[in-house]
This record gives structure tokens, sequence and C-alpha cells, in this order.
């Protein structure tokens, strides 16, 4: 990631001025990310600055903080110039005054400084690493409890409205991250063999993303175990008759971000049953995708996904009864335990350290603490400029199987004797990425074959 700002200088000095408007009063405290260690001191992770400090300010450079005073408009990027033992080791660099001008900042003091203008009301974040915690404790002269527990709502409100409307120099930047991520899919979709193992396919899509000057926008899932959600082991060989899901996404140096999922045959062809759950996942896909437009709820996106999902699912037999009654107990939730999609912008889960009450929900629209539903990142109503995953999915899980029917739970719904078969399964899921458009929405960065048809032609 470069650290000069990407965008204009009058970009930057627009977004903070709608900031100052939105708060009127008090001192805004945004700092930046530190370098951090993987193993000792001088063995870091790959530095990532602050998505919100990267938003208002720019740079991307590690220990700074920037200083917003929205009652006298003062603007203070605080931090210190290289030394000759840097530079030794970075060469040269722009000066902290040369990057805070290509910013729209007119203001750069030492770190040391901070201190003396935060008094009286300061807002924050919640911190999301120690070293935040840590270092706005000394410059408030607060206890560490205090400041986990004392973030600004007004703050979290303010930049989540902000940030979540994208513009359209944005679009242009999660439109290139878009198409650089379909482009690895693909590469994905067609060099995948049998006889392979999850990491030689994993080393195509890394291919891929750095011919692209790209990074991962999160560790890749490629796994032949599609059931778990989450799973990062690549150690797995392919085999004939198994399936590969792919959720992979590649992150620019400007640290705008795609996220797209794929489920693809080992083989040329899924098997028959392989295809008919395919068949299914995917229109449940293309019900949400119809659905998407302002004022909708995404929570109603999600459910009338689910209820396509389970209507495609009693066809099959493995479901039963009102398809709308088993949808509102939340027995789909034994096929598809997740939510449909997030928001997606300089966080792959837009903003996500913000909390996903200010995020995906109001203080009318709260998250549901039910099975299913609680996993539903994004519930509120979509506005133009909204960037969303859209990302449906069927996930036989043994290990639920048998504790629901232990429990006797939804099998009114359910026919466990014929979903017991299916234990071998797997998982399969499909995602996009799409953008709220004024009547609608539109497809971010170049399409990429997700029909049953098209995908077994790739394969082929």
């Amino acid at each position: 990631m470069s650290n000069h700002p990407f965008f204009s200088a009058a970009t930057y000095t627009s977004r903070r001025q709608v900031l100052k408007q939105q708060i009127g009063n008090g001192i805004i405290l945004l700092p930046g990310n530190e370098e951090s260690s993987a193993n000792y001191k001088d063995n870091w992770y790959p530095f990532r600055q602050d998505s919100t400090f990267l938003y208002y300010a720019g740079i991307s450079q590690a220990c700074l903080a920037l200083v917003i005073d929205a009652s006298t408009g003062d603007e203070i990027l605080f931090g210190d110039e290289l030394s000759i033992e840097d530079i030794i080791w970075t060469g040269s660099q722009p000066t902290l005054t040369e990057l805070a001008a290509a910013a729209g900042i007119h203001k750069v003091l030492p770190l040391k400084e901070i201190s003396n203008y935060l008094k009286g009301d300061v807002l924050f974040l919640p911190p999301y690493r120690a070293e935040h915690t840590i270092s706005i404790s000394k410059w408030l002269n607060k206890n560490i409890n205090e400041i986990q527990t004392s973030p600004s709502v007004t703050l979290i409100k303010a930049i989540a409205q902000q940030r979540s409307c994208k513009t359209a120099e944005e679009l242009i930047e999660l439109d290139k991250a878009c198409t650089v991520t379909s482009s690895m899919h693909r590469a994905v979709m067609i060099g995948t063999k049998e006889g392979m193992y999850e990491y030689e396919v994993a080393a195509i899509a890394q291919k891929v993303m750095w011919e692209n000057h790209s990074q991962n926008a999160f560790l890749p899932i490629v796994t032949i175990n599609g059931n778990v959600l989450h799973n990062h082991y690549h150690g797995n060989k392919l085999t004939k008759g198994k399936m590969l899901l792919f959720d992979g996404g590649t992150e620019l140096p400007n640290a705008y971000c795609g996220d797209m999922t794929r489920t693809i045959p080992v083989g040329k062809t899924f098997s028959t049953r392989q295809r008919e759950i395919y068949t299914i996942v995917h229109a449940a896909y293309s019900k949400a995708v119809t659905l998407l437009k302002p004022g909708i709820k995404f929570k109603d996106v999600h459910l009338g996904a689910c209820t396509v999902l389970a209507d495609g699912l009693k066809q099959l037999g493995l479901m039963k009864g009102d398809v709308n009654e088993a949808v509102a107990s939340g027995a789909h939730a034994m096929f598809f335990q997740c939510g449909l999609g997030h928001m997606m912008g300089l966080d792959v889960h837009d903003m996500e350290n913000l909390g996903e009450p200010y995020i995906g929900y109001t203080s009318e629209l709260l998250k549901s603490k039910e099975f299913g539903l609680k996993s539903l990142r994004l519930g509120k109503e979509l506005e133009e400029g909204y960037v969303l995953t859209v990302e449906p999915g069927v996930y036989i899980i043994p290990e639920l199987i048998d504790s629901w029917k232990a429990k006797g739970l939804h099998k009114e719904f359910i026919n466990y004797d014929l979903l017991e078969t299916y234990k071998d399964f797997g998982g399969i899921r499909v995602e996009d990425d799409y953008v709220i458009t004024k009547n609608g929405s539109r497809l971010l960065g170049k399409p990429l074959e997700i029909t049953l048809q098209d995908v077994e032609a790739l394969r082929g």
C-alpha cells in the first residue's frame, strides 16, 4: 500500500468538512495503526492502515494520528519524521508535511505533543487493537477500562453514515478491486485440476493477485469442505466427485476490496446431487439480486432468498411442509446458517470495527438472536451508494444434523431420514458484489461465470 494519499486533497478536505458539520462541536481523535510484530519485534505483519484514518487522511504510514476540532475547524496531523536511522532501512520517503499537504492538511506536529490538543470533549471510535486503547488512555489520561467503554456513539453514527454511501470515485476503485477478484476466481475455475492440493489452488489465486498489484482482502477460503464456513486449512487433496469452494477477495493498494465465491466440481461436471443443490443456491442468488433496491430492508432480501432455498429443498424432499412457515420458524437454517451478505468498501466487512448495531442495523431494527438470523451482518434499509455482497449457500453439517435430530427440532419441516444420506455432501456458495443504484443495483467488476451451465463449460 502506497503511503501517499490516493485521492485529491479536495476529496479528503471535503470528507473532513462533512464530518465536522455532522459533529458540530468537540475534538475528533482518529489514531492510525502502528506496526505489529508477528513473532519478534522486527518481523512485522504487512502494515495495514486503519480504514477510517485512510478515509479522512489517506496516508498509509505507521504511528500517526489525526485530530479534527469540529468547533474551530482546526485539523492537525501528529507524527514523527523519519530519522536517518529509519531512512537507511526505508530509503528516501516524502516528509509528513508533504504527505499531509497532499491530503489538504496544513498543520503537522510531533506525536509527543498530541495530549496538549486533546482537552474537553474528545470523541473517538471503539479501539480494535490493544495499542489503540493504550495510546488513547495515555493521551487522555484515562484508565484502560474507561477507554474501552466510552467510544463516541455520535462519532460512530456520523462516520457510518458518511462511509456507507460510496462516491463515484470510490466506485471506480471498487469496480477495479472486483475485476481483479473476478480474474483471480476465473483463473482458479480454469486451473483447478484433479490431484492438486488446496494450497496449489491457492497459489493460482495468489499469482493473479500479485500480478495485479493487490493483496488478500482477507485470508482466503480454498476448500473441498465447503460446509465449514470459514475453512482456512489448505492441505486436502482434490479428488474426482468432490467440489472446491473458493471464497477470496483482493485489496487494492488504496485498500478498496472485492469479495467473491464460486463452487466448482473437481472434475468437469457436477454430480446429480451437486447439480440439484447448485441450481437451488443460484436461484436464491438470482432472487436476492432482483430484490436489491433503495428502501428495501436487506433482512427482507435475505428472507426472500431463504424462501427460494427452502422451496428448492422441499422439491428435493429435504424439507417439507409450508415453505413460508418453515422460514419463519428458522428451519431453513439447517442448510443456511449464515447471513446473505455484508457491507463492503475500505474493509471487506465494511466498518465492522464500529459495531454491527450501527453499520447493519438501526435503533428501530435490532439484530436477531435467532440461530441463522443472528449471523446476518446487514439488515437495515438499503440506500443508493451502498456496496454489499450477495452470498447464499447450502451447507450440510453432520454435527448440526445430529444435534437437531436428537432434539427433534423442526421435524415438521426437515426430512431427517433423507438428510442422513447427504451427510458427506459438503457445501455450495456463490457470491458477487453489488452497488445499490437509484432504481435497483449494479454488479461490480467484470462478470464471472456463475450459472451451472457456464461453470461446467469453463471446467470442460
